[in-house]
């Protein structure tokens, strides 16, 4: 977030000053925006895995604080819930072989995360949403005891005025009032981060936009919640409504901007656009200002560090994110926030490298595609994704007239798998990483499977023989020993 919170409580003067430094932090922007070479440079990878803490029957264990104190590795940090935990994987140049890199580094990551949590007769499941989770493993007592998530959660109720509601159909139904943000917690995701070049971003981030709901579908793993069945993707709909700050709006009053968005329009010149963007929708929930003067800052000629603004962009979730960073002479960054957690980790790679290898690979194709994709369909496309996964038909932009026109995820992925690998390979990835990628994502294809079909069919299976809460348990424990093989959903078993 850029500045550590240590109160929970802010005057109206704590807010003034926070909207001034604000607009000094998007003037010192486009002022370094513009110096010559700033953000320059080869592409490079980044990416962070959220996971949940279980005990041995595989219900929620909330240690995170306990497990953190049991390692000194600096890429283990903390989450929104007390059986939360968060792995920060460091950079890496995405030409060669990034995903192998990756992947090693994970299970490096993911092989400390679980010794230190094993100290506390903890287990670690990476999945978008954890199919045990009960209504007592939620509520104000499941929330990390840091300052920033109390303040987090204290704000956003403030805004709110009332109980969060959410509702959610699916082959079941789910209707909920929650009184905190602790339903963030039920999520756990993948996020990649992308270093983009200023003159390339609008394009780059456009072209994830457009990638990120076909990506999503093949990608799904999060079909249950509190014990319903519902969509492949749960966690799109849970995040947004158990963020959701917005009150009812008043008589003739317009509703204001969920804080949880896939955007509001393509972007059409850079990064800047969709920084202002944030600041003039969203009010800030944490105005907590830093000691550097942004402006006198780039007027010495040096980066400014932009804390103010780090800050505020990470209290508004959109699912494709602009990143400034003024570490290594500054840069910026696409952060994709939409992927889930799981199932292996080879899953996650394929993922990854289908994700950024369209971004790279449809950036090129945006002047053509975007006249022909008004962006609210983009946004369709992303909640069908959510919703059916693999069974999604999405409207995809075509020479054909009328455009866009309707197209089955598998027939659209596989038409896609060739411009994520020109993507790829053209930022330099080995022609046979990419393959090796992508030809998981093929395979999944052709077996028709996902995280989330795995554990819906699995479910079924096992709800033939016991109650449900105890085949969702039963599944979980197949799903840790498949996960922990290694090898890729698709060639789980299912019987």
């Amino acid at each position: 977030m850029g500045l550590a919170i240590e109160r929970e409580e802010f005057s109206p003067e704590d807010h003034q000053r926070f909207a001034r430094r604000l607009s000094e932090c998007l003037e010192a922007l486009r002022s370094v925006l513009r110096r010559p070479g700033f953000g320059e440079g080869p592409h490079t990878m980044g990416a962070e895995l959220e996971m949940f803490l279980v005990d041995a029957a595989g219900f929620p264990l909330p240690v995170n604080q306990q497990v953190l104190g049991q390692t000194a590795d600096p890429r283990v940090t903390l989450e929104i819930n007390r059986y939360n935990i968060e792995c920060n994987l460091r950079p890496t140049a995405l030409a060669g072989r990034p995903f192998t890199v990756m992947h090693g580094e994970f299970e490096d990551a993911l092989a400390e995360v679980r010794r230190a949590a094993a100290t506390q007769g903890a287990r670690v499941a990476v999945m978008g949403i954890l199919p045990t989770l009960r209504e007592a493993d939620l509520g104000s007592s499941a929330l990390t005891g840091k300052p920033r998530y109390r303040a987090l959660s204290a704000a956003l109720r403030r805004r709110k005025e009332a109980p969060f509601k959410v509702a959610i159909s699916g082959e079941d139904h789910l209707m909920l009032t929650w009184e905190d943000v602790t339903l963030e917690g039920a999520n756990t995701s993948l996020q990649f981060h992308l270093r983009v070049a200023p003159s390339e971003f609008a394009r780059t981030y456009n072209a994830a936009q457009l990638a990120t709901a076909p990506v999503l579908a093949v990608s799904a793993n999060s079909p249950h919640f509190l014990g319903r069945r519902l969509w492949d993707e749960t966690r799109v709909a849970l995040f947004r409504q158990a963020l959701d700050d917005r009150g009812e709006p008043q008589g003739s009053e317009f509703a204001s901007h969920a804080r949880v968005t896939f955007g509001h329009g393509w972007a059409r010149e850079g990064a800047l656009e969709l920084f202002a963007e944030t600041v003039a929708l969203h009010a800030p929930l944490l105005p907590v200002v830093g000691p550097q003067s942004p402006l006198e800052c780039v007027a010495r000629g040096q980066i400014p560090s932009l804390d103010e603004l780090r800050l505020h962009q990470g209290t508004v979730w959109n699912w494709n994110r602009a990143i400034y960073d003024p570490h290594d002479g500054g840069h910026l960054r696409i952060e994709y926030r939409a992927l889930p957690a799981g199932p292996s980790v080879v899953d996650m790679m394929a993922n990854g490298a289908l994700l950024l290898g369209l971004s790279l690979g449809l950036a090129d194709e945006m002047e053509t595609l975007l006249p022909a994709m008004p962006f609210t369909h983009a946004q369709g496309n992303f909640l069908r994704a959510a919703k059916q996964g693999l069974d999604a038909v999405m409207l995809w932009p075509s020479a054909k007239t009328p455009s866009p026109q309707p197209v089955s995820v598998p027939d659209l992925v596989k038409k896609l798998l060739p411009v994520a690998r020109r993507g790829l390979v053209g930022a330099g990835v080995e022609e046979a990483e990419a393959d090796a990628m992508l030809g998981i994502i093929e395979a999944r294809l052709e077996a028709r499977i996902t995280g989330a079909g795995w554990q819906r069919r699995t479910l079924a299976r096992l709800e033939k023989q016991m109650p449900r809460a105890d085949a969702l348990a039963a599944m979980l424990e197949q799903y840790l020993q498949h996960a922990a093989s290694g090898r890729p959903v698709h060639e789980w078993p299912l019987e």
